[in-house]
């Protein structure tokens, strides 16, 4: 592999480029899948390949090939200098890189068990199991359930020295169970919808998830919500629990801090950011208990967005994002650092695969669990009225990333500090600032989760990335309930 980079480099130095590197690429993933006690789908495949960008002229060129003999790897950094300089023809200004000094560095993901090691059959047989669990439950009319298995192995190269080898496992599972009743679809998932819980780690990571000992209580509850009250209209204290303040997070934080979409460099998939530049350390974001950070270091845990270095060569950092509710950063690259007035990237450079370029990406974007003790039942019982929403169901928001609107596949009724009934179709909406504003509590460490995101898309052409958000239940007050429910009508 290194004398494949040194192929594209010695070829880019010669040729009097300001910057080359080389990304070599090799993954393998296995998707599992069922429907009804079929199997739904099932795929094993394989990747190998290189990518080039240099830096010519002041503007930015990029190639990619399979091909790793010496004639192919030397045709794309040839390739990938040549659109350089057509690039540098329209350039508005030169591309300005932040210094970042040489890196020599093996990294590899925790894994106990090779997720690849366990066999298809295997895989498979857990799948109906749960399955067919779901399907027991009467009133279950369509079950589907998923595994996920991802090993990434990557080599990066550039002309300042730096020379990196990571290993990234990733395992990822979940199920849903829908029940059909006349016109209505109701449907519970677990651990998390669309998709289950991401994480890096081994197969490990599917003992922990209890997936077979939760089947029958999801299969129940997608069944109950159909005699459940439709979730009351008007304004309530929601409590979210962890997982959809994850999304919460992910949508109305995680995208508009990403200053490709600040700075007009990237309006794909919902548009642009409502966090231009002045409002850097001068906006209110939430309340004090509001505290994010961007953390891409293995100390905040397995997350998809964890990493030891990002695809430009920069070691992974713990940026703070919201501190006590002040927003004071954003995610950025080498070449954008300078529109912020810093001096050095925050790493958050990625690219899909070998064939993708680098562009920014959110890493693991968590709120900060209380510092207080408080559990999730001691924060209902301090409610005196109010909704508590589990699992995300739906979201939308504008292109500014300001307005939104939520919907959970369930909720339930809080009156004097407990829970009642279970309320089917709660929906929530508002303003990004507002709402985070209106946080009046969040529970404690123990009761935080790390959840992985591992289709969250950007670009053209799109490059799906997997992204960590860790979150504690929290109460948000005041804000508008049922909106959702009331437009469908």
């Amino acid at each position: 592999m290194k004398e494949i980079g040194n192929w594209v480099l010695n070829l880019s130095n010669s040729r009097g480029v300001q910057y080359a590197e080389a990304r070599i690429v090799d993954e393998r993933q296995r998707a599992l899948a069922t429907k009804n006690g079929k199997t739904g789908s099932a795929s094993d495949s394989e990747s190998l390949g290189l990518g080039v960008r240099v830096l010519a002229d002041g503007a930015w060129g990029f190639a990619a090939t399979e091909d790793l003999t010496r004639a192919g790897v030397e045709t794309a950094a040839a390739q990938a200098l040549e659109i350089a300089r057509a690039s540098a023809t329209v350039k508005q200004q030169d591309v300005q890189l932040a210094p970042e000094k040489a890196h020599i560095d093996d990294w590899s993901s925790p894994c106990q068990i090779d997720p690849f090691s366990i066999s298809i059959e295997e895989n498979l047989d857990l799948l109906m199991k749960i399955d067919a669990e779901l399907r027991s439950v009467e009133g279950v009319t369509l079950a589907e359930t998923n595994l996920n298995f991802r090993r990434y192995e990557q080599w990066f190269y550039n002309s300042e020295g730096s020379d990196i080898h990571q290993l990234k496992h990733t395992t990822g599972a979940g199920y849903a169970a829908y029940s059909f009743q006349g016109t209505e679809i109701q449907k519970r998932s677990y651990p998390n919808s669309f998709g289950g819980q991401y994480q890096d780690k081994g197969y490990e990571l599917i003992s922990e998830l209890k997936l077979l000992e939760n089947a029958h209580r999801i299969g129940e509850e997608a069944v109950a919500l159909h005699k459940a009250d439709q979730c009351p209209q008007g304004r309530f204290d929601i409590v979210l629990d962890s997982s959809q303040l994850g999304l919460q997070i992910h949508e109305s934080v995680g995208h508009p801090i990403e200053l490709d979409r600040v700075l007009g460099m990237e309006a794909n998939f919902a548009g642009m950011s409502f966090l231009t530049l002045d409002k850097l350390r001068n906006l209110k974001y939430g309340s004090e208990l509001v505290n994010v950070v961007a953390d891409a270091t293995a100390n905040h845990g397995p997350g998809l967005g964890t990493f030891a270095y990002d695809d430009e060569g920069v070691p992974a950092q713990c940026t703070p994002i919201i501190t006590n509710g002040q927003f004071t950063g954003y995610l950025s690259s080498r070449e954008t650092a300078h529109t912020i007035g810093e001096n050095h990237s925050n790493g958050c450079m990625r690219a899909e695969g070998w064939n993708r370029t680098p562009i920014i990406r959110m890493t693991n974007i968590s709120i900060l669990p209380g510092t207080k003790p408080l559990t999730l039942d001691q924060l209902i019982a301090s409610t005196d009225r109010g909704i508590f929403m589990q699992t995300n169901r739906s979201w939308s928001i504008d292109d500014k990333r300001y307005n939104f609107q939520f919907g959970t596949e369930i909720g339930w009724e809080i009156k004097g500090g407990k829970l009642g009934r279970m309320l089917k179709n709660p929906s929530y909406s508002g303003i990004t600032t507002d709402f985070w504003n209106s946080m009046d509590a969040i529970c404690s460490r123990d009761q935080w989760t790390l959840w992985g995101t591992p289709n969250c898309g950007k670009g053209q052409p799109q490059q799906v990335m997997g992204t960590g958000h860790g979150a504690s239940p929290a109460r948000f007050r005041n804000i508008q309930v049922g909106t959702a429910f009331k437009g469908a009508e």
